[in-house]
């Protein structure tokens, strides 16, 4: 029986080869699509999940309130972590996680190893990063004490054994003993590093005192908790505790902070805090439905071949049922042959999501996966997947052919139902609604990026080559000599460049009723020829300037969104103003124009300027564009004789800067590639039932031909039922795609307004593509003879 029911199936599909293709090709794109977002969704929801304490282990993150706003940290002043552990019995151990960027030295192997940590001594024992040699108990127990990934272990001693030997860190060549070595950190962890340093090299060596500090935020804290203890009840013991241990001085300073536990499982995909390496939830999501819809067009495209399909097979049914066939038979049969195409489109797809992994890998921005899956679960789960597919795809279609009625089938009076027809133009409607609303999205997405482009930051960034002198004592002095290179037309020294990361200072500005306000401002130490160099605009009082000897200890330079925040309702009015920050005092002398010196997914906030020569370490250098490798091939001969001992760097910054939006640009990447799956797999469901209708009208257009119908008007009468459809998915994609892209652009502090133009271009494009799919059998029927049609008549 099972053998029969086989070779029926396979000669059905052999002898429909068209059919049969449309079919076969339209699920295995729909599951290769499928599949590769169903690893990408997987690799997202599986970050830090490898850590067995897991559920025990959160993140401590602030919220510290000022007189004029709520900074949301993420995470907590340095002493906390340390007094946490002292006072509460329900945390067995902490640990702090601080960026470095170490100049670390092996005889003349020498890298600034910018993906470096300082970590507590606790970091193995709460987390599950696997230690190859030492122990973890003790590796970062002491100071001046580091453990490599392999990568770093190789690249520093090669195949000898690191363990015990010595490395030099920062100018100064500290001695560090190498005490550990750990497998590489996995993709999937939100904690990136190719070097752990002691925390106590920091705080009791190169930062004195840290751990006392209640007012200084710059590390992540990490604590885990003691099996079966209640963390919203620990956190509502908190307040209590900053009061008991920070209350005072909080009030005298007008800064206090509130703390919160984060689960270690939110803190890459849900967390609204920043951290080493966060995800976005809304895009996982937004992935998962995309990959449901495109199976969910590919089966939509089974079903509506197959039971278009059905008059054609009404005869095999009824001679099948007058010679006893029971309709439980002729299902079993139909749905089998629904399995076999799956199964076929199945293979199908994993050859091809193999061929594609690594373009996929490129696209998504990461090793989503390894191999063709990360392991066999993940195989067999969609294995089942495509079982589960093959039967619902088929339920319908062997059901509406099993209960043909054989009397009716084999009197030649049987027609294709109405119903059938309204559930496949239904279904067409569907499908194109999907793919349509994809159209959209991915221009909404495009056009975004586009903006956030070409938008007017407020400042010039085009060649302007940054280098990291990492603070070493010949900066200055390096600065002075490259200034007069060919090719080189002005240098600047600074803290910060924007796009990067800048500390937030701890301010006292006079407001508008003469009272020294507290508030947390975004802090850039300049030099004097910082916002000439990056022609930031002045709208009231002045730069800085040699002329005045005092600009270098008593002048700051506010933005205007810092002006508004202390109430001044003109730039003029903050000018003489007194501050005081982070031990210096003087007066505002000028007011910038808003900048965005950060993503413009944020509003630009407060930011305050000083000349501090000591706090400088980026030169930026405006170079031109000609003869660029010369000018830069001299800079770094200068830079090799007097800074020869750290490697030469260096990035330009309007890479630099837009590299905020790589992961929006991933996504958008992403977006329309499975757009144009999804249109491709619609269009060949539509090509297929505009094959069939063909077939199915042959003889009515040889009637019409011989009435005298002309080739257009044939074209125009098997086109427009389609394009009905595809207008009617049309008119009900719209508002879905402007409601899910007006949700989206929500995130974004500067955005585009959608306009009119965007669900123009989507529903001509639509339209467009379904008349080319659609033309071609039009055309080829419109031209054929209708003597051939109507010979049989």
């Amino acid at each position: 029986m099972i053998r029969n029911y086989l070779k029926i199936a396979f000669r059905n599909l052999w002898r429909h080869k068209g059919f049969s293709f449309i079919n076969i090709l339209g699920l295995a794109v729909g599951m290769t699509a499928f599949f590769l977002i169903f690893l990408y969704v997987s690799m997202e929801l599986s970050y830090d999940n490898f850590h067995k304490k897991a559920d025990r282990i959160y993140r401590i993150i602030s919220d510290i309130k000022t007189p004029t706003e709520v900074l949301k940290a993420s995470g907590p002043s340095w002493a906390v972590p340390p007094h946490l552990k002292l006072d509460f019995p329900e945390i067995e151990s902490f640990v702090r996680i601080s960026n470095a960027s170490l100049l670390v030295r092996k005889d003349n192997i020498k890298f600034q190893e910018d993906n470096s940590l300082f970590a507590d001594s606790a970091f193995f024992q709460v987390f599950d990063f696997k230690l190859i040699k030492g122990d973890g108990r003790t590796a970062l127990s002491n100071q001046l004490s580091i453990v490599l990934t392999e990568t770093a272990a190789r690249k520093y001693f090669g195949n000898s054994d690191p363990l015990g030997q010595t490395l030099q860190l920062t100018g100064d060549a500290h001695p560090a003993k190498v005490t550990g070595v750990m497998k590489d950190i996995p993709e999937n962890s939100q904690i990136k590093a190719d070097m752990l340093v002691s925390m106590s090299t920091l705080t009791e060596n190169f930062n004195r005192g840290l751990d006392d500090q209640w007012g200084n935020y710059g590390a992540s804290a990490y604590i885990l908790l003691k099996p079966g203890t209640d963390a919203k009840a620990l956190e509502r013991k908190f307040p209590a505790f900053m009061e008991r241990r920070n209350g005072k001085e909080a009030r005298e300073n007008k800064m206090s902070a509130t703390l919160f536990l984060e689960p270690l499982p939110d803190v890459y995909l849900r967390s609204t805090r920043n951290g080493s390496k966060t995800g976005n939830i809304t895009n996982v999501y937004i992935f998962s439905i995309i990959g449901v819809f495109i199976l969910l067009i590919a089966c939509i495209n089974f079903i509506n071949l197959s039971t278009a399909r059905s008059v054609e097979r009404a005869k095999e049914v009824g001679i099948r049922k007058v010679v006893g066939a029971a309709k439980t038979q002729l299902s079993r049969q139909f749905i089998g042959e629904s399995l076999i195409v799956c199964l076929i489109a199945f293979v199908i797809s994993v050859l091809l999501s193999a061929i594609m992994r690594p373009l996929f890998n490129q696209l998504a921005g990461k090793t989503v996966s390894e191999g063709i899956f990360g392991s066999g679960s993940q195989l067999l789960i969609l294995f089942l997947c495509s079982i589960v597919m093959g039967l619902l795809a088929g339920i319908y279609p062997a059901l509406v052919l099993a209960s043909f009625r054989p009397v009716s089938v084999l009197k030649g009076r049987f027609a294709s139902g109405t119903k059938g027809i309204l559930l496949r133009k239904g279904l067409v409607v569907a499908q194109f609604t999907i793919s349509i609303t994809l159209i959209i999205a991915t221009l909404v997405v495009y056009n975004q990026m586009d903006f956030m482009r070409n938008r007017d930051l407020g400042f010039s960034k085009d060649q302007i080559m940054v280098i990291n002198t990492n603070s070493d004592p010949a900066r200055t002095t390096f600065k002075e000599s490259i200034s007069g290179l060919a090719g080189i037309k002005s240098t600047a020294l600074s803290s910060s460049v924007p796009g990067g990361g800048n500390p937030g200072a701890y301010s006292e500005i006079e407001n508008t009723k003469g009272e020294m306000q507290v508030a947390n401002l975004d802090l850039y130490f300049v030099d004097f020829d910082y916002i000439p160099q990056f022609k930031i605009k002045m709208v009231a009082g002045r730069p800085f300037s040699k002329e005045f000897g005092t600009d270098t200890t008593k002048a700051m330079v506010l933005n205007e969104a810092a002006v508004r925040m202390f109430g001044y309702s003109s730039p003029q009015q903050a000018i003489g103003k007194r501050f005081r920050q982070w031990g210096r005092e003087g007066t505002i002398i000028g007011v910038m124009k808003d900048f965005h010196y950060r993503s413009l997914q944020r509003e630009i906030k407060p930011l305050s300027m000083r000349i501090e020569p000591n706090g400088c370490e980026l030169i930026s250098v405006k170079v031109s564009p000609a003869n660029l490798p010369s000018t830069i091939a001299a800079i770094e001969k200068k830079w090799n004789a007097m800074i020869p001992g750290r490697p030469f760097s260096y990035y330009f910054l309007d890479e630099f800067f837009d590299r905020q939006y790589r992961s929006e640009e991933q996504f958008g990447k992403l977006f329309l590639n499975f757009a144009i799956l999804a249109i491709f797999i619609s269009c060949l469901g539509l090509l297929g039932l505009a094959s069939y209708s063909t077939i199915q009208r042959t003889r009515e257009i040889g009637i019409r031909k011989v009435l005298g119908a002309n080739v257009s008007a044939i074209i125009r009468l098997l086109s427009i039922d389609f394009l009905r459809l595809v207008v009617m998915a049309f008119v009900i994609s719209s508002p879905l795609a402007w409601l899910l892209m007006h949700q989206w652009l929500k995130d974004f502090a500067y955005k585009i307004d959608i306009s009119w133009v965007v669900f123009a271009v989507a529903g001509s494009s639509a339209v467009l593509i379904a008349l080319a799919t659609i033309s071609f059998q039009a055309l080829k029927a419109a031209i054929a003879n209708p003597v051939k049609s109507l010979r049989t008549e």
